[in-house]
């Protein structure tokens, strides 16, 4: 037994933690994991865990990676809408495989490399498909959680809250943050430039909190009323589909 255990710790890396931390919390969700609970799952003293996540945080950004490589990649050569359609659905059947993973992206609060790598394809599909820079910084809030396959519930306590006012920004420092992520992400930046902001806002870091609230609802209400207008009917749409 104390070979196999021995064994086990030493094949110990961060891939391995993270994939049973994602199955430990597919089992008893990410209130109940905790870094002593992974570690008896592993066969591992806790303190083992932290030579490869930092705390659990650490923890959580790492699992919320793991998801995020479960989505399909962007279907190549296909037109904007079909690409933006199938990533959503793709990250969709992700988040379906994992009732933890919607919690634990909302929880998160600094975005990770995963995640903006994530956003920066996503907006991509916008400006590939011709969208000009100001239509989709707009596109992309309006989407909001649907980009990760899920959307905000009415009443969301969590969304009851009211937000922590952040920092404004020192505008050259911001500047020179811009300059050094239009190295990797040139889609982030090209949307997030690309519209005056608010800096009191929730919705997103300087953006336009009751604007971007009625576009979404603008979006969706021309949508209800040109399938009214076809005569839409779900029966119809799902017959086509299938």
């Amino acid at each position: 037994m104390t070979q196999q255990v021995k064994a086990e710790r030493v094949r110990l890396n961060r891939d391995r933690v993270l994939l049973a931390a994602v199955e430990l919390a597919d089992t008893i969700g990410i209130d109940g994991l905790s870094m002593r609970r992974l570690a008896q799952e592993l066969h591992v003293v806790p303190m083992a865990l932290y030579k490869h996540v930092s705390d659990k945080e650490d923890l959580l950004d790492g699992m919320v990676e793991v998801i995020i490589r479960e989505i399909d990649p962007p279907q190549a050569n296909a037109e904007w809408k079909t690409a933006v359609r199938y990533r959503v659905l793709a990250a969709r059947r992700a988040l379906q495989r994992h009732a933890w993973a919607r919690q634990a992206i909302e929880s998160r609060t600094k975005p990770t490399t995963a995640v903006l790598d994530y956003q920066e394809s996503f907006a991509g599909l916008f400006l590939s498909g011709k969208f000009s820079p100001d239509l989709a910084h707009h596109a992309m809030h309006a989407l909001g959680g649907r980009m990760w396959g899920f959307t905000q519930e009415l009443f969301d306590s969590s969304a009851s809250q009211p937000a922590e006012a952040a920092p404004q920004p020192d505008p050259e420092a911001q500047a020179a943050m811009f300059a050094q992520m239009a190295q990797r992400y040139p889609n982030i930046v090209t949307i997030a430039t690309a519209t005056p902001h608010d800096p009191d806002s929730v919705v997103g870091h300087g953006c336009d909190d009751q604007f971007e609230f009625e576009f979404a609802l603008d979006v969706l209400l021309d949508g209800f009323d040109r399938l009214h207008r076809e005569g839409w009917s779900s029966a119809e749409a799902k017959r086509r589909r299938d």
